[in-house]
C-alpha cells in the first residue's frame, strides 16, 4: 500500500510521538477485526423476537435526535427507543426493550411503515448496536429499509394476518426461536411458517454479500494501489 500524504490536520489531537505508520497499523488491525468479526453473506437470521406494537413508528422515536450529535456511532445503542423506555427522571417505562421475557432478542416484529420520519441512518445504527440483526412488519419506510440493507440487517415484510399470526406465537411463548430465511423467504417461529418478501436488489445484495462495500473495498486493494501510485498526493 502506498503512503499517503495527509494534509497537517489529519493527524491533529494524536500523540506528538506517534508516528503515521502507528496510526496506519492500527488502521489495518481494525479493518483485520472487521473482516474477522462481520458476517458477510447473509442468507438467514435467527433469534428471539421483541415485539413492538404500533403503526408508525419514526425515526425520531427509535433515536431522539438529541443523540445524533456524535462523531461516531458508538454508544447509540444504549438510547435506542430511549424516551419510549425511560421518563424524564431515567425511571424505566413499560416498553418491550424493557421486558425481561424479551432480553437478547434479536429480531425486531413490528407494524406498518416502521422507521418514517427522517431519514437518519443513526436509527438503524441505534437498532443494530442495541443488538437488532433483522426486522420483520408489515411494511417500513423506504430510506429506513435502505439504510438497514446496506449495514447488513434483513428487512423482510409479512402480511397484516400473518403478523398477527407470529405475535401470538410470540405472546404465547417468547422465547421460541425465529428464524428469518431469505432464500426460501419464509419467517419460522415455533411451528408456524410464514411467507416474506424483501427488495428484490435488497435481498440479492444480502445474500451475495455485495451489501458489504467495505468488504469490496478490500477486495479490490490491487486496484486501489494502482490508483494510488497515479495520484500527486501519494508517495511510495
Amino acid at each position: 500500500m502506498p503512503e499517503l500524504s495527509y494534509p497537517a490536520s489529519k493527524f491533529s489531537g494524536l500523540d506528538p510521538g506517534l508516528h503515521r505508520n502507528d496510526v496506519q497499523s492500527g488502521y489495518t488491525r481494525r479493518v483485520k477485526r472487521y473482516m474477522a468479526t462481520t458476517e458477510r453473506f447473509i442468507k438467514k437470521v435467527e433469534g428471539t423476537v421483541i415485539p413492538i406494537p404500533g403503526e408508525d413508528i419514526d425515526t425520531d422515536r427509535i433515536i431522539p435526535a438529541r443523540y445524533m450529535k456524535v462523531i461516531t456511532f458508538d454508544g447509540l445503542g444504549d438510547h435506542a427507543f430511549h424516551d419510549e423506555r425511560f421518563d424524564e427522571q431515567g425511571t424505566p417505562k413499560p416498553h418491550p426493550f424493557n421486558d425481561e421475557r424479551y432480553a437478547g432478542g434479536s429480531i425486531l416484529l413490528v407494524e406498518s411503515n416502521f422507521g418514517c420520519g427522517s431519514s437518519r441512518e443513526h436509527a438503524p445504527q441505534a437498532l443494530m448496536r442495541y443488538g437488532i440483526r433483522a426486522l420483520v412488519g408489515i411494511s417500513f419506510a423506504d430510506i429506513f429499509a435502505g439504510n438497514c440493507t446496506q449495514m447488513g440487517i434483513p428487512v423482510v415484510r409479512i402480511s397484516r394476518e400473518d403478523h398477527r399470526q407470529l405475535s401470538q406465537v410470540i405472546e404465547q411463548d417468547p422465547a421460541a426461536v425465529c428464524t428469518v430465511n431469505l432464500i426460501d423467504r419464509t419467517v419460522i417461529a415455533g411451528t408456524t411458517i410464514v411467507s416474506c418478501s424483501i427488495d428484490e436488489a435488497a435481498g440479492k445484495a444480502l445474500v451475495s454479500g455485495l451489501w458489504d462495500t467495505t468488504s469490496l473495498l478490500l477486495e479490490n486493494r490491487d486496484g486501489i494501489d494502482a490508483k494510488a501510485a497515479e495520484l500527486p498526493y501519494c508517495t511510495w
